[in-house]
């Protein structure tokens, strides 16, 4: 039996597998997925993620495979509004990594193998949870086969949908919101380079990014009447993210060069609570924030570093810092989902006069060397 099982073998349960390897913790991950998802929407890795993932000995080898973004551009109408560097928010990282998820999980993956071959189970599906007072047990169906894993602790990363959290019934602050979006990866067409860009066009921002391999990825914000306002984007295509890139911008994408397409709504899920006895969770599954702005993912990385430390402890009885951890970062995950919020807001439809007012306040903040940098700071989650 495992000190502890790790419920969700995405980044922030490889992760967490990683750092507890390191102080000699017995891990079982339980993954459901038999294989890696070559697709992903998440490609942001902020400067406090890399630092944490440099305790796990990945952080230069993510660097080394991604794009590092060190400087972001606001335009309108083909004009410059603003410029934002990432020169003064980090000593080691003074950028924002670009790479996709999947490549990210890979790496991470290598280094749990590296230290325990045997750590990671894949084909796992969870379906309860259950505190035993001594230990906690999880009940997952293995190949149509149902099984009974008990740890001292299990520590849920798995994801919005958590089987975790419903099995533990933890209470949940919801918020919806109207805006959606559209996304893909195409192939680079543009002089932007590393550098990040968004386009405040009146009908709404448009958003891209740098991708390793000579690629870009587009966010638009989709306007209510296009198809419907369903989450998933049905009826939409490459062709008409392009035409829009096209008509909001003045940039040309090729349609045909498309490789990831995706359509999503926006929605926050924060836990009241992350401990529950012997079960806690963490990333995803206690705080789900708008992946506008990219801090999802980083904030999952530090809600791991910040337990780690904790669990040696936790399996000799002791619940030192158990509560500080869960305020702390509750704490975090609130602030990054008002950050989120300022995000969005910053890219809705506006037109006429407040279009004008709203990118020429952004041009006069800009403008001011020190207000330049906090914003930096706050964007770089720091």
């Amino acid at each position: 039996m495992s000190e502890v099982v790790i419920i969700g073998g995405g980044p922030v349960g490889l992760y967490l597998a990683a750092l507890l390897l390191q102080r000699g913790v017995s891990v079982t991950v339980l993954e459901q997925r038999t294989a890696p998802e070559p697709n992903s929407r998440a490609i942001g890795i902020h400067p406090p993620a890399l630092e944490a993932l440099s305790r796990i000995g990945v952080a230069q080898k993510l660097v080394r495979r991604g794009v590092p973004i060190r400087r972001g551009l606001a335009l309108s109408r083909g004009a410059a509004l603003a410029e934002m560097s990432f020169a003064e928010v980090s000593e080691r990282f003074p950028f924002v990594l670009s790479l996709p998820q999947d490549s990210t999980e890979s790496v991470l993956e290598d280094r749990v193998r590296g230290l325990d071959p045997y750590a990671l189970r894949r084909g796992v599906r969870v379906t309860g949870l259950h505190d035993n007072g001594g230990h906690a047990t999880v009940e997952a169906c293995v190949a149509k086969e149902q099984e009974r894993i008990s740890a001292p602790l299990v520590i849920a990363a798995d994801g919005v949908r958590s089987a975790a959290r419903m099995a533990l019934g933890a209470p949940l602050r919801r918020r919806d919101y109207p805006d959606r979006y559209l996304m893909g990866d195409f192939a680079d067409s543009t002089a932007f380079g590393s550098d990040a860009a968004l386009f405040l066009a009146g009908d709404g921002i448009v958003e891209s990014f740098p991708l390793p391999g000579q690629r870009r990825r587009w966010v638009v914000r989709r306007g209510p009447a296009d198809d419907g306002g369903a989450d998933d984007a049905a009826g939409l295509d490459a062709g008409w993210l392009a035409r829009e890139v096209r008509r909001r911008t003045g940039i040309d994408v090729d349609a045909g060069s498309n490789s990831m397409l995706s359509g999503f709504g926006v929605r926050a899920r924060l836990v009241r609570r992350m401990v529950f006895g012997r079960g806690i969770l963490i990333g995803d599954a206690a705080h789900e924030i708008s992946p506008i702005g990219g801090q999802g993912m980083s904030l999952g990385w530090l809600d791991a570093l910040a337990l780690a430390p904790l669990v040696p402890a936790l399996l000799a009885g002791s619940r030192d810092g158990l509560a500080a951890f869960e305020r702390n970062r509750l704490r975090e995950a609130g602030r990054a989902a008002r950050q989120s919020e300022i995000n969005m807001a910053l890219g809705r439809p506006l037109h006429g006069g407040l279009l004008a007012v709203r990118n020429g306040a952004i041009t006069a903040v800009a403008a001011v060397p020190a207000a330049n940098r906090l914003v930096a700071r706050r964007f770089t989650m720091q």
